[in-house]
Order: structure tokens, then sequence, then C-alpha cells
């Protein structure tokens, strides 16, 4: 009885846990930059300041360097969420915004890479 009693209370303490951050965050490290679900490499901007909670790219900026949504998942550190001017969430990374470039096709591209000296892909 005791077995099933220790059985029990490691299965209550497991189901107790949170998900861990990167579980709840659409973002993976591929070639040593972080990627979207889709493999679409992930980018900051020089004019965000980190962990002011939010975005200096708006408008035809965002049209052009899509924010990369947070939804309504946990996140947890490095990872936190901003709130935008329209009220949608963005994931940042350390503190910063992160965007996706509409010039990169396919995964792995990173034409958005040192684009006007402002915009960086993200490492780990």
């Amino acid at each position: 009885m005791k077995s099933l009693s220790l059985a029990s209370a490691c299965l209550i303490a497991l189901l107790s846990l949170p998900a861990h951050a990167a579980d709840t965050v659409p973002l993976k490290k591929s070639d040593g930059v972080l990627v979207d679900g889709k493999g679409m490499t992930v980018y900051t901007f020089d004019k965000d300041t980190a962990n002011s909670g939010k975005s200096a790219c708006t408008d035809r900026c965002a049209a052009n360097w899509p924010p990369v949504p947070a939804g309504d998942a946990a996140v947890a550190a490095p990872y936190s969420a901003v709130t935008r001017d329209d009220g949608s969430k963005q994931l940042a990374y350390k503190g910063k915004p992160l965007y996706t470039f509409v010039k990169d096709k396919k995964p792995g591209d990173k034409t958005g890479d040192k684009v006007m000296n402002a915009w960086h892909v993200v490492g780990d």
C-alpha cells in the first residue's frame, strides 16, 4: 500500500508542474538562430527597447516585419509578451519584440539580417 501512495504522490506532483517554456513558445533553434513554427528566421529591431513592453515597429514597418504572435499561451523567461497598439500580443525574447521578414521566402532564409543595420537574427 505504501508504494501505491508513493506512486500516487509522484503522479500528482508531476501533473502539478507547470508546462516547460519551450512547450508553450512556438520557437526553436535551427542552425544557431531562433525560428518560428514554420522554420522562418526570427529578428529583433534596434529601435525596440528591451523590457519596454511595446514595439517600435508599427503600420508599414509591421507589414514588412510581421510581429511573431504570442497568442494566449503562458511564456517563461527568457520569453515574454508585449502588447501591440492594436491589443494583440507579440512574443519577445529577453525583453525585445520578435519579428519575421516578408522577403524570407523559405525556412532558413536570413535576408533580413542587418537590413538598415537595425534588424538582426536572434541567436541563442
